[in-house]
């Protein structure tokens, strides 16, 4: 198995079966195992007003987990900065970073997270993703101590130092990563198309900065480690569904089981599976094997690994079995 770190994107995703608290238990349950394993880090994404996602309160569940928690790092992957003040954002994760010192990242990502009409709902113009990159430098100075802003600081944040990671799809992030010399997490497990070409862009621009002296790159990848072969490839359908009502459905409507697999088979469905191209399925040994050759593929130094599954107790074993024989330190 491959050396470097391997960490947990947990979308706090909410099965057929369960309910949205399920979900929010399942999150303590899963950075509880997973600090028990050995992984690295657990970050949750902001998204809003996806049925099946309950991390839309970010930085209130991190603060729930890590009250839970002992000594895993968590934080953002990421907080939607177009969405928020960079202000707020340093005062929410300046307090964060106070309660917890040395645990506590923030993934920062420039998409709203969201459709168009609940952008409008979360009060936000569509063009403040213009500014991210301005909206990056005042977040960093008012966690640094320096503000950008006379006379306003944040507090709590101010002298956190919490560590800042860009996060993107495409080159535009690289770029942006590697002029500010923070790391980069690529967001292979649902948008996988630029991996590489960004990568190597971020490796070949990189500038040294105060929080990174080299390029540090964390690229996604979907898991789904079962006992058996056929239980990993019905847990693979049970994601392909899910996908697609995220993706199609509309307000009071629920797609059943036969509606989302004839969307599968229909030209929408390559969509769906192209979001799923780096995705690790079956056995512990043939999952671990996968993930050896994306770590090489895509030239990461960390492996964001994201466990899909119709419940919480599925994504935990997930979780354990690619643990197993995978040198975690404890």
């Amino acid at each position: 198995m491959t050396s470097v770190p391997l960490s947990v994107l947990d979308l706090a995703s909410v099965g057929p079966s369960e309910t949205i608290r399920d979900s929010l238990e399942g999150s303590v349950r899963l950075a509880r195992r997973a600090e028990e394993l050995g992984y690295q880090r657990v970050w949750y994404a902001e998204h809003h007003n996806i049925e099946s996602i309950a991390s839309s309160a970010t930085s209130v569940l991190i603060a729930h987990v890590a009250a839970h928690t002992e000594r895993i790092r968590l934080g953002s992957g990421g907080i939607m900065l177009p969405n928020h003040s960079p202000l707020v954002i340093a005062e929410q994760f300046g307090t964060l970073a106070t309660l917890h010192p040395g645990r506590i990242d923030l993934g920062l990502g420039r998409a709203p997270g969201t459709d168009q009409n609940t952008l409008r709902a979360l009060r936000r113009d569509p063009a403040a993703a213009e500014a991210f990159p301005e909206d990056v430098l005042e977040l960093q100075g008012y966690l640094r101590g320096d503000s950008r802003v006379p006379g306003v600081n944040a507090i709590p944040g101010r002298g956190t130092d919490v560590p800042l990671y860009i996060l993107g799809s495409s080159l535009f992030g690289a770029h942006l990563a590697a002029t500010l010399g923070l790391p980069y997490a690529f967001a292979s497990h649902f948008a996988p198309q630029a991996l590489v070409d960004a990568v190597a862009l971020y490796r070949q621009r990189f500038e040294p900065s105060a929080q990174l002296d080299r390029p540090y790159v964390v690229a996604g990848v979907n898991v789904i480690a079962a006992e058996t072969e056929a239980d990993a490839h019905q847990q693979l359908q049970v994601t392909r569904r899910a996908r697609v009502r995220n993706l199609f459905s509309r307000d009071g409507q629920r797609i059943g089981d036969d509606e989302a697999d004839a969307i599968l088979r229909s030209p929408q469905g390559v969509h769906v599976d192209q979001m799923l191209t780096y995705t690790a399925i079956g056995t512990p040994e043939v999952v671990r094997a996968y993930l050896d050759d994306f770590q090489a593929h895509a030239d990461t130094d960390e492996l964001m690994t994201v466990h899909h599954a119709g419940t919480v107790a599925l994504r935990l074993r997930s979780l354990e079995l690619l643990a197993e024989g995978s040198g975690l330190p404890t």
